[in-house]
């Protein structure tokens, strides 16, 4: 008897812990992992380099790399020259001044058109809890349009009855629950690189919003953080 072959995912890897962490859940269900790295002109584009060591390390099937200039449009302490909050606690009734105008959107959209070639119907990112409450493009809701989008917007969808899905897995998990799954998984935090204003030798700065829930994740999980601070 024949085993049916493993199904296709396109995955976006950031870098960062939660999609590492994402790709480990992907492949440990049994999908074969297409990723995508996008540089939209990030300031803390260490991650670039910490993206192609986490696919390598977890065994993606393939890893592109796409170049969308978002400092174009600025509008973010990411992508323009808007000063990133140090030592300030997450605020979940606001959005914060480094959410990079409708980043998730362009995306998706990209790692939609990634799934599309390689005949992917499952497509993963790592928005989680953590974020939602604040991004506007990591919540629920969010998540259920952009899907309903992929079935309209596509040949595959539209004419080839392709149902697309749009999983996030860490949507209602804390940073601990998150590493802890992670761990199990076998997944490489030191490889993963979160802060947003990292100093130039690659280290973090250990005050930005990022590095603070890391940090916390790490704390909360009872595991010892690998990362390299530089304060």
């Amino acid at each position: 008897m024949s085993l049916m072959p493993a199904p296709p995912a396109a995955v976006l890897l950031s870098g960062g812990l939660d999609s590492a962490t994402v790709l480990a859940i992907a492949r440990a269900d049994g999908y074969v992992c297409h990723c995508l790295t996008v540089d939209y002109g990030q300031r803390h584009r260490i991650e670039l380099e910490a993206a192609r060591a986490v696919a390598q390390a977890l065994g993606a099937a393939s890893h592109r790399e796409l170049k969308v200039d978002l400092r174009a449009i600025g509008g973010s302490a990411l992508t323009d020259a808007i000063e990133v909050p140090s030592d300030r606690r997450p605020d979940p009734s606001r959005v914060p001044v480094t959410y990079v105008p409708a980043r998730n959107t362009v995306l998706l959209s990209l790692l939609l058109g990634l799934a599309e070639v390689v005949g992917a119907a499952d497509l993963f990112l790592g928005a989680n809890a953590v974020d939602y409450s604040g991004y506007p493009d990591c919540r629920p809701r969010f998540i259920e349009a952009f899907e309903q989008l992929a079935n309209v917007a596509t040949a595959a969808g539209s004419e080839r009855g392709t149902r697309f899905r749009v999983h996030a897995p860490l949507l209602h998990m804390t940073k601990a629950e998150i590493i802890r799954r992670g761990l199990a998984l076998g997944v490489d935090y030191s490889l993963t690189r979160s802060c947003y204003d990292p100093a130039p030798s690659g280290a973090a700065c250990g005050r930005c919003e990022a590095c603070q829930l890391r940090r916390r994740g790490f704390a909360e999980a009872g595991v010892a953080d690998p990362t390299r601070y530089a304060g």
